[in-house]
């Protein structure tokens, strides 16, 4: 074989040998890049709401509030909006509260009553109910110790003299429970005794529907009436306690004391 010819196989040799080497040391390409999406963010808003513990019928002083971010799409309604009024926090200065406001709450417009447009006992009552103020026995033991405050739920106690028990060493005096589960609006004077608030005074005003008002009144006018504490875990509204118990539902309904002793009331 000519040497021309010998060297010519010899260097397509060589190059077959470098392109074999090349296809098998060669990585794979990479895949394209995608730029990272960003979630646009969710339109927000200002928001006011309690900086602190506001009580029922406090009055809102600007340090009891504060504006909160908070998402366009879940805001409540009724809220107060830093868009719609951002001088909120002085304007609202001195409004009451018809409900406690806890830490974080939104400021509801419709739960705010301002001096001037309404009276604050009118305002504070729900459509249907009447305010009425009762003298109360303030003894210690059938106030609560004088612990009742406003907005806690009450049962109302009337005492009375039943003629028809005296005697036989007697005096016939009875008690019973007439209204259960009735709120507190307002009661005596409450001032503070180290870190405790108690009430002065043997007044309290009540929240009750008006078959209520009359049956009070009557009760107030026959015997003493008392006001006994409820838990707070024990406040729930239903038909047969938030109302006057004339003839009790059914045996336990409705307990009398007679001459100290708890007997059950008769149901006919």
């Amino acid at each position: 074989m000519k040497p021309a010819r010998l060297v010519i196989l010899a260097a397509a040799l060589v190059a077959g040998l470098a392109a074999a080497w090349m296809v098998f040391d060669s990585k794979p390409p990479e895949a394209p890049r995608q730029a990272a999406i960003t979630p646009a963010a969710a339109p927000m808003d200002k928001v006011l709401v309690a900086a602190k513990n506001i009580p029922f019928g406090g009055a809102i002083q600007p340090d009891d509030l504060r504006w909160q971010s908070w998402p366009k799409a879940s805001i409540p309604p009724d809220t107060v909006l830093h868009a719609a009024d951002p001088n909120a926090i002085n304007d609202l200065k001195g409004t009451l509260t018809r409900d406690p406001i806890a830490p974080g709450e939104p400021i509801y417009a419709n739960r705010l009553i301002h001096l001037g447009n309404a009276s604050f006992m009118a305002a504070l009552l729900p459509a249907g109910y009447r305010a009425v103020a009762i003298n109360i026995d303030s003894q210690g033991a059938t106030t609560a110790g004088g612990f009742i405050l406003p907005n806690d739920r009450v049962d109302v106690i009337h005492t009375y003299k039943d003629q028809a028990a005296a005697g036989n060493g007697t005096d016939g005096m009875v008690s019973e429970t007439i209204l259960r589960n009735v709120r507190v609006l307002a009661i005596g004077s409450v001032q503070q005794q180290g870190e405790q608030k108690v009430v002065v005074g043997n007044n309290a005003t009540l929240e009750l529907t008006p078959d209520q008002v009359e049956k009070i009144v009557l009760a107030q006018r026959t015997g003493q009436l008392s006001l006994s504490l409820r838990s707070m875990a024990d406040t729930s509204t239903t038909a047969s306690e938030n109302s006057v118990h004339t003839k009790p539902a059914d045996n336990n309904d409705l307990t009398i004391v007679r001459f100290g002793v708890p007997v059950q009331a008769r149901t006919h």
